[in-house]
């Protein structure tokens, strides 16, 4: 009964918005006289303080609507979010080990699935990354752990890897991806977490590489240098790969918490350019920065909130092109596509959509 069910209500909120809408063109599709409408691309935005998911436009940065509302299925303070297989959005939720989940939905109309994976000793999930073995791999931070749950069913199968406290461990991990090599990318902030809480002992922030396959795991790209307009730290967070990913030709695109997003030959680990975030113009800056995505045009989305917590940190997004040239959207300046706005409340995920 499950899919037939999820079709209906594909079919009735898809009418229903349509309706709302006027001419539901946002998605493409036919206009009343049988013409092709084109399909407007988005992005979506995780906000982890206001537990809910926003909808933009790619070519202009306008906000198209709420997509996923306010605490729907349990959503509290949402991270990272990824495309499963089967196109569906899945969304890394929760603080508490109560509340930790990968929470599924889907990623046309928003409407709500159900609870897709938690268990196995999840506490704060950030990233999260279906493997070529068909698994769910999760980053626990707040236990620095990487486990793994069936891709279809959501059970909880292991505990894949752990940290050691060591340099070159995993030391509070974040953002999770699959390489076109198919092994396991993993950024650290350099934490150990001790009792739900991230201690810092004085542990780099790195990339790691894992085959899982074997379970080998080495260092990819090591701590970078501090950026010229960050905040003292290195806290690696987003990752994903370019557009040009053929042989010899890929790149990795890193985000820094504390500033910047860094590009590492794919095959190497070598540093090949540093693209500045800071779009307050101070120094250090005004923003911290969350994940990256690379959408329509091979252009990197990433998304950063005012370090004022007495503002609730409103959030902005970027645009650049992959060489890191800023893509402002039409009156704004530097990078900005989406200028500050409260009701992007502490973003951190960012998803374009294809």
């Amino acid at each position: 009964m499950r899919i037939p069910l999820r079709t209906l209500g594909k079919v009735a909120l898809a009418l229903a918005l349509s309706a709302l809408a006027g001419c539901g063109d946002d998605e493409g599709g036919t206009t009343t006289t049988g013409g092709e409408v084109p399909r407007k691309p988005m992005f979506l935005v995780a906000n982890s303080r206001g537990d809910n998911v926003l909808r933009f436009e790619q070519d202009t940065g306008a906000l198209v609507d709420v997509f996923i509302p306010k605490g729907t299925g349990g959503l509290f303070h949402p991270d990272s979010m990824t495309l499963g297989p089967e196109g569906d959005l899945y969304i890394a939720s929760g603080d508490t080990p109560e509340t930790s989940a990968v929470l599924r939905f889907d990623s046309s109309t928003g409407a709500f699935y159900g609870e897709f994976a938690n268990g196995g000793g999840l506490h704060r999930p950030y990233g999260i990354a279906f493997g070529p073995d068909g698994r769910l791999y999760v980053a626990s931070f707040l236990t620095d752990q990487i486990l793994r749950y069936d891709g279809k069913t959501g059970d909880f199968i292991d505990v894949f890897k752990e940290g050691d406290g060591m340099p070159g461990g995993l030391n509070g991990p974040n953002g999770l991806l699959f390489g076109p090599d198919e092994k396991l990318y993993v950024t650290t902030q350099g934490s150990v977490a001790e009792n739900g809480t991230p201690m810092f002992p004085g542990l780099p922030s790195q990339v790691l590489r894992i085959d899982v396959t074997t379970g080998e795991m080495v260092v990819f790209a090591d701590q970078p240098a501090l950026s010229d307009a960050g905040h003292g730290y290195i806290s690696l967070l987003g990752l994903a790969y370019g557009p040009d990913c053929n042989a010899g030709l890929c790149e990795l695109y890193v985000s820094d918490f504390a500033n910047d997003i860094r590009r590492y030959d794919f095959t190497m680990g070598t540093l090949l350019g540093t693209i500045a975030t800071n779009y307050t113009g101070s120094s250090p800056s005004g923003n911290y920065l969350g994940g990256l995505s690379f959408g329509d045009g091979g252009r990197i989305f990433t998304v950063g909130f005012d370090v004022d917590d007495t503002k609730g940190n409103p959030g902005t997004v970027l645009r650049f092109e992959a060489d890191g040239t800023p893509v402002p959207a039409s009156g704004q300046s530097g990078a900005v596509l989406v200028k500050a706005d409260a009701r992007l409340a502490r973003p951190i995920g960012i998803l374009a959509l294809p």
